[in-house]
């Protein structure tokens, strides 16, 4: 039997918000399949899917940068030690500034990067890393950075607490548009546009989840499918972009 470990049963307990005892129950039962594991707890207790933040920092900001013509820009996310140095002016400055060198320089990769001359800096951005490291006290790294360009359309930012980072690619609107729709992705994180980037595999998942949670709530097997569509609608409604409810419909329904 595979050994469950305190850190297989941590990572449980964060993907679904259950007790440590239940997770821990699920893994041996699984023989220590996480993804298994989740599926079977969902089933047992209704336990919602993980989510995950991708762009949400441990202990650092997201920098962000947008050219002037709304066509070029870039996010990258910069961590240090304490929540107190996340909220230095210098450090903020850094990961702005970190960006603004990854819309104009599109660097390969980290490495290429922090070569390079940092935009507004003193030297390269690997420099004044140490050097900023030696200011503050703390160790600093440049985690990851995402460059955006478009020749259609526009570009639109928008950062949630310094934590969460999300620039998107529109045609037609106005520059309020862009941002209202920035700030919705960075509130409710779809997973794609519309049900067609849906991963198929997500899908199926949901559509056995409902079925087994069906059939365990004693529903007749000729409901089962009947059962499963309605919650797979529901589920790509929520994981959706164009299904998500507004985050500032005043109605509370508007998509």
């Amino acid at each position: 039997m595979a050994e469950i470990t305190a850190s297989m049963v941590k990572e449980l307990r964060e993907a679904t918000g259950l007790g440590m005892m239940e997770c821990k129950k699920a893994l041996v039962e699984t023989g220590g399949d996480a993804k298994a594991a989740e599926e079977l707890l969902r089933i047992k207790s209704g336990a919602k899917a993980s989510k995950a933040a991708s762009r949400v920092t441990a202990e650092g900001v997201i920098g962000s940068y947008l050219s002037a013509d709304s066509k070029t820009g870039a996010v990258a996310e910069v961590n240090c030690e304490t929540d107190f140095v996340a909220k230095n002016d210098d450090f903020m400055a850094f990961a702005k500034n970190v960006a603004e060198t990854v819309a104009k320089n599109d660097p390969a990769d980290i490495d290429a990067l922090l070569g390079m001359k940092l935009v507004n800096g003193v030297g390269t951005a690997e420099e004044d890393r140490k050097a900023l490291v030696m200011k503050l006290g703390e160790n600093l790294t440049v985690r990851r950075f995402e460059r955006y360009a478009t020749t259609t359309g526009k570009l639109a930012t928008y950062l949630h607490g310094n934590k969460i980072g999300v620039m998107v690619n529109y045609t037609g609107g106005d520059d309020t548009m862009g941002k209202d729709l920035a700030m919705h992705i960075a509130a409710s994180k779809p997973k794609s546009v519309d049900a067609s980037g849906v991963n198929p595999e997500d899908i199926a998942t949901e559509r056995r989840i409902a079925i087994e949670k069906a059939r365990e709530g004693g529903k007749p097997e000729a409901m089962l499918e009947k059962i499963a569509e309605g919650t797979v609608q529901k589920f790509l409604r929520e994981v959706t972009l164009l299904g998500q409810v507004f985050v500032k419909a005043e109605d509370g329904k508007q998509t």
